[in-house]
């Protein structure tokens, strides 16, 4: 628990991101009060500040401003923070070194080094890890969602054009467009975004149904829980539990969820995370 006013939180970030949704989840969960400015996708005026032109941006104000990037590292870096009062956030932010590396298409892009990890010593660590076993299986979910999971997401909700116009529709009502702008962007964005999903589901080797991919993927994660805990952190989501949460929320309201929920067995852990995110909120 911190006390008021400690830590001061801004977080910049497209609504229907599900980089940023898991950010929110983690924030919720956690009750740590904060700001949301929503960005523009086109114009970005409202991260002209940043070198790093992506979100989600966490500002935060813990005695001094530190910006943080990549919203693995904000979560590693935020419960860094609260579980260990040792460190300064300026010092724990140092622990994830940005690291500039080329993706296969030839982009310029940045990682951060260790943004699974909580940094703790070797008390703090047992204190949230009683067992190796736990943080393990921690990381290695949180890196799914990131490296798998959070690529089945467009070309589902992209699947067919009808498909794209209905996310479109919610991507502009949610996030902050004038109204000509959000005209040109829900029709030519929509058309745009079908072809990319096409794309997509040939990077990462989909099948033709992208829709078996997306069942596959959180049966594997409710096999992963199983059926003797309520969540993959016991009694307690933890990160892992948080992530994917957060990534699949973003589809909420459009077919591609409504047929997850159908057509997996996601349905009673996805209820529970819903709960718990809503009693920490109130």
């Amino acid at each position: 628990q911190l006390p008021a006013g400690n830590l001061q939180l801004t977080l910049y970030q497209y609504k229907t991101c599900p980089f940023c949704s898991k950010v929110r989840a983690f924030l919720d969960y956690h009750g740590l009060p904060y700001e949301i400015v929503e960005v523009n996708p086109i114009m970005r005026k409202e991260i002209k500040f940043s070198s790093y032109r992506k979100v989600p941006i966490l500002l935060a104000n813990a005695g001094s401003p530190v910006q943080l990037n990549d919203s693995s590292v904000i979560i590693s870096a935020i419960k860094t923070y609260l579980v260990s009062k040792r460190n300064s956030l300026e010092e724990i932010v140092s622990f994830y070194p940005p690291m500039k590396t080329v993706t296969d298409q030839g982009k310029e892009v940045f990682e951060y080094g260790n943004k699974y990890w909580l940094m703790l010593d070797e008390k703090e660590t047992k204190r949230v890890y009683p067992v190796k076993e736990v943080r393990v299986e921690e990381m290695k979910w949180r890196k799914w969602a990131d490296d798998w999971l959070v690529h089945l997401i467009s070309p589902n909700v992209y699947r067919t054009p009808r498909e794209a116009l209905a996310s479109f529709d919610y991507i502009v009502r949610e996030g902050k467009f004038g109204t000509v702008e959000g005209f040109f962007a829900k029709y030519m964005g929509a058309v745009a975004m079908f072809f990319v999903s096409k794309r997509l589901k040939k990077r990462h080797h989909l099948q033709d149904n992208v829709r078996e991919d997306l069942y596959e993927a959180v049966n594997e994660w409710v096999k992963a829980v199983g059926k003797h805990r309520l969540f993959m952190g016991g009694n307690q989501p933890n990160l892992a539990d948080l992530a994917v949460y957060g990534v699949l929320r973003v589809m909420e309201g459009l077919e591609a969820f409504d047929d997850m929920m159908v057509h997996t067995k996601i349905e009673p852990w996805y209820r529970r995370m819903e709960g718990v995110i809503q009693r920490a909120e109130a």
